[in-house]
């Protein structure tokens, strides 16, 4: 169901977007925190810069918005996320998700991976909701190309190409008889990932391809 609050979330997102791109300027660091959300044991502060190898904890009312280099990315509460690459570089290569879930858009054209206990999730400009579960990785490819494949079975992987959160995925733990799974949209919105396009001054495929805003 469409809120209002989703409309005006997906608006301001969009002409963020837009503002941006004609300014030529774009967000860096940390964008919005509430609750408790740390970086490597600190309180997250707005413009705090998140690189390779930094660690995000998220408490029970905690949820961090913030951009690294051309992806940003959203945590949800009880979450704990290890940012992968090289920090001498300053080369974020993509995600380590230990527990909670996080919604993220990626820069077109660059490779990278988001591993879980239970899958590894290779992608290239994706947009992407993961929710690390108990017995099960929760993904959706809201559009965009990702690889999925089951930690405990690599030989277990599909190639999954979407425009609008059309095949989502639970990726099972060991000793599942079946490895991976058809699931429901669930716990993300369009609104969300228009806002955090908007951060890195793009906007989702989606928009202006005839599909309304929709929370799930």
């Amino acid at each position: 169901m469409v809120t209002r609050r989703d409309w005006l979330a997906g608006a301001a997102g969009l002409a963020l977007a837009r503002g941006a791109r004609a300014a030529g300027t774009l967000e860096k660091g940390v964008y919005r925190m509430r609750g408790e959300a740390r970086i490597n044991g600190a309180r997250a502060k707005p413009k705090m810069e998140v690189r390779a190898g930094d660690v995000i904890t998220t408490g029970p009312d905690g949820e961090l918005v913030f951009v690294i280099a051309r992806d940003a990315m959203l945590v949800r509460a009880n979450s704990r996320v290890e940012v992968s690459g090289d920090a001498e570089a300053l080369v974020e290569t993509g995600l380590c998700i230990v527990t909670g879930a996080v919604l993220s858009v990626f820069e077109p054209g660059k490779a990278k991976r988001i591993r879980t206990p239970t899958a590894t999730i290779g992608i290239r400009g994706t947009g992407i909701y993961v929710e690390q579960r108990s017995d099960r990785t929760y993904v959706c490819t809201c559009y965009g190309e990702a690889e999925i494949a089951s930690a405990a079975d690599p030989a277990a992987s599909e190639v999954v190409r979407t425009t609008h959160h059309d095949q989502p995925r639970y990726v099972m733990a060991q000793g599942a008889p079946q490895m991976i799974m058809a699931a429901p949209v669930v716990n993300h919105s369009d609104a969300e990932l228009i806002l955090l396009e908007s951060l890195v001054g793009r906007e989702p495929p989606f928009v202006g391809a005839g599909y309304a805003p929709t929370r799930y």
